[in-house]
Parts: C-alpha cells; structure tokens; sequence
C-alpha cells in the first residue's frame, strides 16, 4: 500500500512541477489543425468512396 501511495505522490510532483502544459492559445492553435485536417481527410476518403462507387456501377451495368 505504501507503494501505491508513494506512486500517487511521485505522478502529482510530475504532472505540476515537470510537465510543460501549453498555453490556450496553442491548444487552440492545435485544435484548429486537428479540424482542418480531419476535415480534408473526410473529403478525401469521402471522394473515393464516391469514385469507387461510380466505377463499380458502371462496371456491373456493362455485365
């Protein structure tokens, strides 16, 4: 049980004295990537789901 205890010391002394946090304006900054980018990637695989239907329905009207 000690171990656990000295464990949860340890992590909290870490997490507020040594981890580097970023500031709002970076975590918006990444939130704005992580839109944008999830976004084009929507689009992409969105286009050649369509792409891929088009070929095979023309394909299987030609059989």
């Amino acid at each position: 049980m000690a171990g656990v205890v000295q464990f949860i010391k340890e992590s909290y002394e870490e997490m507020t004295d040594k981890v580097t946090w970023p500031t709002w304006g970076d975590l918006q900054n990444s939130a704005v990537l992580v839109l944008v980018a999830s976004l084009i990637i929507a689009i992409v695989i969105f286009g050649m789901d369509k792409g891929a239907t088009a070929i095979l329905q023309a394909f299987y009207e030609s059989i």
